[in-house]
């Protein structure tokens, strides 16, 4: 028994560490903060998307009775959605010039080991999350088509950075973990998938450097998605996918939602990234001269498919999704084309807002516009519909295990890990021939350029 450890030398050590437990309680103090705080943006951002439907359900000029709920007239959101674009660019570009984007590569751009602490806060911080809350809450307020599960990220690891001012000298927990910790636990409250945050912290944030304090960081992660079941129950995000067995006929239609989401994927991922650089040609220009016109112009835009959807494309798509899922969906055909250009307008605006939960929407109708094309019924649908939904979400962000991981726990889709796994992979691949990642690229356009010669001589 002399090679066991000693139990009680070690118990003894452990609680001499007095200033190790309170660093420990004071993470996991701001773990609970950083889910209250998600906790509170969902509640905020689902009362604005539902006041977002009110207003326009007083519509007067909202035709109920024609095909795709179009409008006969100039309705109020016609008005609503450009003005408030408007006015949240104004709000971004003045106030929080930092907190525009999804906040995936705002994190992963104050994650780089050689920016300074103070660079840090230009990206992650309380108040930088503060504004993010408000203006994705905004642009769903204005019915754009946007999402909050990305931007919480941001959130997160603002809120879970500021641990760093309590902590010890001798904790050896540094910034770096904080965000990471904080930036994952952000994700598996929105999404209620604990095991998702945990892998995209893996995946997305920690390639370049392992965690210093990994146990430290799950119980963090974990601990923020407790307090969001213990506020909106331990239920999948979009219930319990209805799939008992999967038959050969899907084989051929599943391999062509595998292609059209690969390449779907790959190119929403391109236009992201060419319109946040610019590109040489009108609208670009006029975006540069005149950004809070051409705001208002992609809200115009915005509005009007969301008049010609019935409202469909407003929003992270959200109820759409959860209603292919279910099999009783009465959307229009061309609702995944025209969901991909709201998102794509609205990401163009300049409103904060992430593209997650909108992948998902797009993936999901794109699962389902296969199966109508092959002739499947409802229920052979639903399978394809998941796989869309983890193929396009795998394409857009070339993150395949946490696209993978995240659909498994938000549809309950255990019976079909294998199928998911190898969409996601093959989507990922796929994309990966037409584009470079896409937060990967975006982060590297917030960095200041390297000086020149600084790959060859590894500075």
């Amino acid at each position: 028994m002399a090679h066991l450890p000693d139990f009680w030398s070690n118990l003894k050590a452990e609680l001499a560490g007095g200033h190790q437990w309170r660093d420990r309680v004071v993470v996991l103090a701001y773990a609970v903060a950083t889910g209250l705080t998600v906790v509170g943006f969902t509640m905020l951002a689902e009362a604005a998307s539902e006041f977002f439907f009110h207003l326009r359900a007083l519509d007067p000029w909202d035709a109920k009775n024609v095909p795709f709920g179009m409008s006969l007239g100039v309705g109020l959101t016609l008005f609503w959605t450009p003005i408030l674009t408007f006015a949240l660019v104004w709000w971004c570009r003045k106030y929080a010039p930092f907190a525009a984007g999804s906040g995936i590569p705002q994190v992963m751009a104050a994650l780089q080991e050689d920016l300074p602490a103070d660079k840090q806060s230009r990206w992650v911080s309380v108040r930088m999350s503060m504004h993010k809350i408000a203006l994705v809450s905004g642009g769903l307020l204005a019915g754009l088509s946007i999402g909050r599960e990305g931007p919480t990220v941001q959130v997160g690891a603002g809120i879970m950075l500021h641990a760093r001012r309590w902590l010890s000298p001798q904790s050896g927990i540094d910034g770096y973990d904080l965000m990471v910790a904080g930036a994952a636990a952000g994700i598996a409250a929105a999404f209620n998938t604990p095991l998702g945050g945990i892998v995209f912290a893996l995946e997305a944030l920690s390639r370049r450097r392992g965690i210093s304090h990994s146990s430290l960081v799950i119980s963090a992660i974990v601990l923020a998605g407790l307090v969001a079941i213990s506020a909106f129950g331990n239920l999948s995000y979009f219930g319990r996918l209805q799939v008992q067995s999967l038959s050969l006929n899907l084989l051929w239609p599943g391999l062509l939602v595998v292609v059209l989401a690969g390449l779907g994927g790959g190119l929403f991922s391109r236009l992201i990234v060419a319109s946040a650089q610019g590109m040489p040609d009108r609208f670009c220009r006029w975006r540069t001269a005149h950004p809070l016109r051409f705001a208002a112009a992609c809200g115009a835009g915005v509005a009007v498919i969301g008049a010609v959807t019935g409202g469909a494309t407003a929003g992270a798509g959200y109820e759409p999704t959860r209603a292919l899922l279910e099999g009783h969906a009465d959307l229009p055909i061309v609702y995944t084309l025209l969901k991909f250009i709201a998102t794509w307008l609205s990401a163009w605006s300049g409103v904060p807002g992430g593209m997650f939960a909108t992948s998902l929407a797009i993936g999901a109708s794109l699962g389902n516009d296969v199966a109508l094309l092959t002739g499947l019924s409802a229920q052979d649908a639903i399978p394809l519909i998941a796989l869309g939904m983890v193929g396009f979400l795998a394409a857009a962000t070339q993150e395949p295990i946490t696209a993978f991981i995240i659909v498994m726990e938000m549809v309950a889709g255990q019976t079909m890990v294998l199928s998911l796994m190898a969409t996601a992979l093959l989507a990922s691949g796929i994309s990966r021939m037409l584009t470079r990642p896409m937060y990967g690229e975006l982060m590297l356009l917030m960095l200041p350029p390297k000086p020149a010669g600084s790959a060859a001589t590894g500075s």
